[in-house]
């Protein structure tokens, strides 16, 4: 029996060895930037102690895709960022934590070495396109709601004529118990389940997103609860003539069930944001406006929850306000009693006006002047904040096309800030900020 089984290995290993070697196709792309960013004050206030000094830094990042192209219609598609830290400053000590970044499968100090955020498989069946494995996820219809990250999901794809029909399943947590978690609590994942009809046609599309949150992560905390509830995105993205339209709106219905020892009432769920753009090209020539909108609670104590969903960090109106980029590398601008300007849009309207200009084929100048002021003004206990103004931003940038994938770009950004950056008492004092930015971007 011994020797059949040497026979037969050796006979396997034989043909292994023998088998031709099926070719693979590599297709690699990806972005480099570098960037310097001045900022004026690091608060919004004035005459305390902790007003914040003024800031300037470089900072970069380069991002890698690489597609394995085992055979037409099947590939391994993988993606990683390296190198994304501060010229010379102090690094993210590595070790001290597992919290990822937000827009990566890695952490802060694993970005600023190297973090690989996609690795999936890629099938064009007869019957549809299947994915499956860690991918972007939080972009849907317009750039305005997006939070780009990487989640392990699973996806269907498939187009009938105009309409094109998805579905994915995407894991956002998981707080099983594994080798790694030693976790005492059953039932306590993040999931999310999606559909999407898209229907195209030429100059445009239209589309409906519905996704289901099932969010149990906050079962194990010591105020216990659990999360559900749909979220509905109507888009469109359209051109007419000269105008390009996009419009978008989310609403987010639920429930929010709290579990013992807690004794707090049951919330609804009921969240809202949407927004209209439109930009109209003339040639040399181009002007537009945007106005949006995100849905405030001003009130933790009463049963509606009303700031599940924001603008989305994928969505930088501007330099200041509501800037992704700004935060991330310089943090955000604290006022007084919790006001701050950070990330993403929330609590909001905001109503903007640009134009620009194009003198020449490579060089595309904008300005841009911007209004926002607090859909609610927000409460610290039983006290109001005294005002529900933001203020106005002034950005001017002007980007030039150096080859066709190396660009530069120069901004400033002017921000006038007003009272609610005050809190509770008019008689704190704030002040205005500005900030300035240039950026090299390489792209292969």
């Amino acid at each position: 029996m011994k020797r059949f089984w040497v026979i037969l290995l050796t006979l396997g290993l034989m043909a292994a060895f023998s088998t031709t070697a099926m070719a693979v196709d590599v297709k690699v792309s990806g972005e480099y930037y570098a960037a310097g960013m001045y900022l004026d004050k690091t608060t919004l206030k004035s005459g305390t102690a902790t007003d914040g000094p003024s800031t300037a830094f470089f900072y970069q990042r380069l991002r890698v895709q690489t597609d394995f192209i085992v055979s037409p219609g099947l590939k391994l598609v993988t993606r990683f960022d390296a190198m994304e830290r501060a010229w010379g400053a102090t690094r993210n000590p590595i070790g001290t934590g597992t919290t990822l970044a937000l827009d990566s499968a890695g952490t802060v100090a694993e970005n600023e070495n190297i973090a690989i955020d996609w690795a999936y498989i890629e099938y064009k069946s007869p019957i549809g396109v299947f994915s499956a494995g860690y991918m972007n996820d939080g972009s849907t219809g317009t750039i305005f709601g997006n939070s780009y990250s990487p989640k392990a999901r699973i996806k269907y794809s498939n187009n009938f004529g105009p309409v094109k029909l998805g579905l994915a399943y995407t894991k956002e947590g998981e707080l099983s118990n594994t080798a790694i978690y030693t976790g005492n609590t059953a039932d306590a994942d993040k999931d999310k389940y999606g559909i999407e009809g898209v229907y195209n046609w030429k100059g445009g599309k239209a589309g409906l997103n519905v996704n289901y949150y099932n969010q149990r992560d906050n079962r194990p905390k010591a105020i216990p609860y659990k999360r559900a509830y749909f979220l509905f995105t109507p888009y469109a993205i359209a051109k007419i003539g000269p105008v390009a339209l996009q419009a978008e709106f989310n609403y987010a219905v639920g429930d929010q069930e709290y579990e013992f020892p807690s004794t707090t009432a049951d919330k609804d769920i009921e969240s809202f944001t949407g927004w209209v753009d439109a930009t109209a090209d003339f040639g040399m020539f181009y002007a537009g406006g945007s106005i949006a909108y995100v849905s405030g609670d001003n009130d933790p104590n009463d049963d509606k929850v009303k700031n599940v969903i924001n603008g989305g960090r994928d969505w930088n109106p501007c330099l200041i306000m509501w800037n992704y980029e700004r935060t991330k590398w310089a943090g955000g601008l604290a006022g007084y009693n919790g006001a701050n300007q950070d990330t993403a849009m929330a609590n909001g309207w905001l109503f903007q006006l640009r134009g620009g200009v194009r003198p020449i084929e490579k060089l595309d100048v904008m300005l841009s002047a911007t209004y926002a002021v607090a859909d609610k003004k927000p409460f610290v206990g039983t006290t109001e904040y005294i005002d529900d103004k933001y203020g106005y931003e002034v950005d001017l940038t002007a980007t030039y096309k150096i080859t066709n994938n190396l660009s530069y770009m120069l901004g400033a950004g002017y921000l006038k800030a007003d009272d609610y950056y005050k809190g509770l008492n008019d008689a704190n004092q704030i002040d205005d900020d500005f900030l300035v930015i240039n950026k090299l971007t390489l792209t292969f």
